[in-house]
């Protein structure tokens, strides 16, 4: 957050496929979305040909979808836009069951939790979809057919298909399987539950295609081998890779804490900022995924990467494109201005109050009922270690308030700006919030 960031131009694409492909499936190989598959060359083919019906579901685990889910839903968009039907599920039967962790049992969620979950999910995933046109997408809940299953049907219809020794088999079982925590038969019948998701989708809307995490595979293929058992017809799977960095940490992380789409959990400003500090080793490959960018256009800003780093060109358009995919162009527009104004380039007094807040949280800040002197306010935001020191600073003319240099050491920080906040800096790139109530 010390970084004085360069301005950028606010041209967020539609989405749209890039042209200089004849196929959707070699885009998607191209931009690096297809880590494992059934059969490339019948895939090929099948996205070549005439519209399909696909899915991909999600689970209502929490509150909100986050990163790795937006690369499940940009690549169900690039699909439908290609002209396939796709099929948005929120898993109302599964959510209350959850997938295996490689690590431990998952806490069951209340069913009034899970049915809440369940809505906010689905609104999310309504915004990356058109439900408009030939190819219109369809939202649907895979309670609406578990629910109504006895036990004994479900043993019956569905148990009978499936071999035990090949469900041990699966990723996150075998883990399980060999950690002390061991693995419930409720999670361990995880897998039977997707792969009745498969079939129920195939029989009532002809679907043949579903997309999810590669960590997911094992569950992806307990769909396509039940359908080939009970209706002799192959379809297909796609997992797409698990996002991680290049030093080998996990994508979509901060510190424990996921980066959510949803703008109460992870404020634009903060989103914009995780997309804006990518290292230059994985900049190029988050635009391959995460945005609209064409070949050509993304190749330009490899250049750029390569001989002016010190620009971060493709950083500022990587923040920009997908912080307006998530939380729309007027919000990101007011979170690059917040951006610019902050480090200098810019009039705090002109941004929204809402933004400024926002981006204040983000930094050391302290929360006041009245004006505070402007020596506590250094030592109270860290800014300082003492009050010498913050007299020094001031002497020194190396502090201002609001874009004013402060030579009075008994100034009172009042929060002039909107929202009642005022912004104080030390130093060039050394900057804290004051919240005055």
């Amino acid at each position: 957050m010390s970084e004085t960031v360069p301005s950028v131009e606010v041209t967020a694409l539609a989405p749209a496929n890039d042209p200089s492909f004849e196929n959707v499936w070699d885009e998607i190989v191209w931009r690096g979305l297809v880590h494992v598959s059934t059969d490339e060359g019948a895939l090929r083919e099948l996205l070549g040909g005439d519209p399909i019906t696909f899915y991909c579901g999600f689970d209502p685990t929490a509150a909100s979808l986050h990163l790795g889910h937006l690369v499940q839903l940009l690549t169900v968009r690039r699909l439908q836009l290609a002209g396939h039907h796709p099929l948005g599920l929120v898993g109302g039967s599964t959510g209350l069951i959850g997938d295996p962790r490689p690590t431990a049992e998952r806490t069951l969620n209340s069913r009034e939790t899970v049915a809440d979950w369940v809505g906010r999910l689905r609104s999310q995933i309504e915004r990356y979809l058109s439900f408009d046109g030939e190819n219109a997408a369809r939202m649907v809940n895979n309670l609406d057919w578990t629910a109504p299953l006895s036990a004994i049907d479900f043993l019956r219809e569905i148990g009978k298909h499936y071999r035990v020794g090949t469900m041990l088999k699966k990723d996150a079982v075998a883990a399980r399987l060999n950690s002390d925590a061991g693995i419930s038969y409720t999670e361990f019948s995880y897998q039977i539950l997707q792969g009745l998701d498969f079939l129920e989708l195939f029989r009532q809307y002809g679907c043949v295609l579903q997309t999810g995490g590669s960590d997911q595979w094992g569950n992806l293929t307990s769909g396509t081998d039940l359908i080939h058992r009970v209706e002799g017809v192959s379809v297909h799977a796609i997992g797409t890779p698990l996002i991680t960095n290049s030093d080998g940490t996990k994508f979509g992380k901060s510190e424990g804490n996921a980066i959510w789409i949803d703008a109460e959990l992870t404020s634009p400003f903060s989103f914009y900022q995780f997309w804006l500090s990518t290292a230059d080793a994985d900049v190029v490959q988050r635009l391959k995924i995460f945005t609209f960018l064409t070949r050509e256009k993304i190749e330009e800003y490899a250049g750029l990467v390569e001989t002016e780093p010190f620009r971060r060109a493709a950083q500022k358009r990587l923040a920009l494109e997908v912080c307006a995919v998530v939380h729309g162009l007027e919000a990101t527009e007011a979170v690059i201005a917040a951006t610019e104004a902050l480090f200098g380039q810019g009039d705090l007094r002109s941004l929204d109050a809402a933004t400024l807040r926002s981006a204040l949280s983000e930094l050391p800040h302290v929360v006041a009922e009245q004006p505070v002197p402007i020596v506590q306010a250094l030592i109270d935001t860290a800014l300082v270690p003492s009050a010498s020191e913050a007299r020094r600073a001031i002497a020194q003319g190396g502090v201002s308030v609001d874009g004013e240099k402060i030579a009075d050491d008994t100034y009172m920080v009042s929060g002039t700006l909107p929202g009642g906040v005022s912004v104080v800096r030390r130093g060039k790139k050394t900057l804290a919030g004051v919240f005055v109530a």
